[in-house]
């Protein structure tokens, strides 16, 4: 089964889902395969189940078909996860999944086991987005498709400068960009612009940072308190692991904040040679070799120290 087309044949019902804390890629390419077969295959009944629906993304083009609570009891022809790294990262529809009489997986983590009937996994690629345009027809990719898979593929590579940015990811893109849709708008207004709310909690963050092992590790990090205090969700929080990232001389940055009490959101990223994806799997977690991420438990001086030596470990191994 190499193309949507493929997978569907002879599906009557569809469940698109995707992981916990959707980010660009999760939306866009979750967006993007709801409308592709909506559009090409409208007699298929599709629905898209996603834990939020993040207001920075009403642009997308059946924005309001998104359902934040599984439907009790619905079994699906078919179940598509989308930039889903496991099973029990697809939040709210995880039972919907099990219980499909067929499964499908379009995922580009190299942490990705296969966990579907079918899994469409290319970890060396830039996105979700990316594999699932593979799986397209390409004369079938109108623009509020295209504007789907350009704001996963954008968000995946840091507006295409990540070491995930091949030139076949270049090459798409901007055959996405013939379709005609604003690509300036949609990366200043979901990647770039920040509430003035967002910019304060980013400065502290910044301004309480800690540099480790002679400023090639630099960890910032929020506590509970202080995201009940400026009244922000991790959402809000987007971007500040990339800017600490950019701290001159630093090989890893970190950002961590607290869920709940002593249980930590960790982001982890590479500027060079050390795979973060290590240290998130260690824990747990997941990624790719310089974007990764995992949850963690304890104080925060703990979980800072139980990082840190997994991260000084490939210093040695490197000779960094």
């Amino acid at each position: 089964m190499n193309n949507l087309s493929e997978i569907l044949e002879g599906v009557r019902t569809v469940g698109i889902g995707g992981h916990v804390r959707p980010d660009g890629d999760c939306y866009g390419s979750c967006m993007a395969t709801f409308l592709y077969i909506t559009k090409w295959f409208p007699d298929i009944q599709t629905d898209l189940y996603l834990e939020s629906k993040r207001e920075i993304f009403r642009y997308l083009a059946g924005f309001d078909a998104i359902r934040t609570e599984a439907e009790e009891g619905k079994i699906y022809d078919l179940f598509i996860t989308c930039d889903v790294s496991a099973m029990d990262r697809l939040s709210v529809a995880e039972e919907l999944f099990k219980t499909a009489r067929r499964t499908v997986c379009i995922d580009h983590h190299v942490s990705n086991t296969g966990f579907a009937d079918v899994n469409h996994i290319r970890g060396t690629v830039s996105s979700a987005c990316e594999v699932l345009y593979a799986l397209m027809d390409e004369e079938k990719i109108d623009k509020d498709i295209a504007t789907a898979l350009y704001t996963g593929m954008a968000h995946d590579t840091g507006i295409f400068q990540y070491s995930n940015t091949s030139p076949e990811t270049m090459r798409i893109a901007g055959e996405l960009m013939k379709t005609g849709f604003d690509f300036s708008r949609i990366v200043d207004e979901t990647f770039y612009q920040k509430t003035y709310l967002q910019t304060q909690v980013m400065g502290r963050v910044l301004a309480e940072s800690i540099m480790l092992r002679n400023g090639k590790c630099i960890v910032g990090y929020l506590k509970r308190r202080d995201m009940i205090f400026y009244g922000v969700t991790g959402q809000d929080l987007e971007g500040i692991v990339s800017q600490l990232r950019l701290t001159t001389g630093v090989e890893v940055a970190v950002f961590l904040y607290e869920l709940e009490q002593q249980r930590f959101k960790i982001s982890l990223r590479s500027n060079g040679e050390v795979d973060v994806n290590k240290v998130a799997v260690f824990f747990g977690g997941g990624g790719h070799l310089r974007a990764s991420g995992c949850d963690m438990t304890g104080t925060l001086y703990d979980v800072i120290n139980n990082l840190t030596e997994q991260i000084e470990a490939q210093f040695q191994e490197l000779g960094i």
